[in-house]
């Protein structure tokens, strides 16, 4: 599958009837089996970007095209959001596999997948707890597992490890880097912490204006497994220099604050 952001721009009108412009002329690929993450300053349209290839929001100009798709009876899309959306009422093992029951999958076929992903992100022996009974870190465990329950072309996280504390976001990035070598599944990750977006990914777009353009586009050339070492590598500063300096730099440029 490859995901073709092609040109897309989007306006909002305010209530006192002026236009809000937050997208323009976004083009971006998103090839198989890659991990992209999207950076930038808060306001310059990150997440209203995933809304639109999550089919969430309309674009006003443009268009998001998903090309080579796998078959004809996988979701395009399946989105991790910041709050997570666990269903209070459905244990572990049923929040999982939720979308495979709106997709009448077969209950033994639903249990299979859910043993597959509880032990993919680490949860055996929590599939009968409910998500009050969970930790910040194994509830994003359970969100992670819902939304590749249903084998989508595409995985979308809108800043899911914004609210845990620094340890346990540092193992949640841990966690996640895992899973994507293990399954291969295309990412496209959005964050405001650029340590994170580098860790974590193969490309790293950087956004900044209102509207929100694309600045620049950095290739992530780290080895792969990556572990906590790599952080204090001189290639991982150097990255990460580069994209702070681009970050700031287009902040300055529109007046955003800082």
């Amino acid at each position: 599958m490859k995901a073709v952001i092609n040109n897309i721009s989007k306006s909002f009108e305010n209530p006192d009837g002026t236009i809000f412009n937050a997208l323009r002329s976004i083009s971006l690929t998103i090839s198989e089996g890659e991990f992209v993450a999207v950076v930038g300053r808060s306001g310059c349209g990150k997440s209203t970007l995933l809304n639109i290839v999550a089919g969430l929001l309309s674009a006003t100009h443009g268009e998001v095209v998903f090309e080579d798709l796998a078959s004809d009876d996988r979701p395009l899309t399946s989105v991790v959001f910041q709050d997570l959306a666990l269903f209070p009422w459905r244990t572990v093992n049923k929040n999982i596999t939720y979308g495979l029951e709106e997709q009448k999958v077969s209950s033994g076929k639903q249990d299979q997948r859910a043993e597959e992903l509880i032990q993919l992100v680490g949860l055996e022996g929590f599939e009968a707890h409910y998500p009050h009974q969970l930790s910040g870190g194994m509830k994003q465990r359970a969100a992670i597992a819902r939304a590749l329950a249903v084998n989508p072309e595409l995985l979308l996280m809108d800043e899911p490890f914004s609210a845990l504390d620094a340890q346990i976001r540092m193992d949640m990035q841990i966690e996640l880097s895992r899973i994507y070598e293990t399954t291969g599944q295309s990412f496209l990750y959005i964050t405001h912490y650029i340590p994170e977006a580098v860790f974590l990914a193969d490309r790293v777009v950087v956004m900044g204006g209102r509207p929100g353009t694309i600045q620049s586009i950095v290739s992530i050339d780290l080895p792969r497994p990556r572990e906590e070492k790599v952080k204090v590598s001189p290639e991982f500063v150097e990255y990460l220099d580069r994209i702070w300096s681009e970050v700031r730099g287009k902040s300055q440029e529109f007046g955003a604050d800082p």
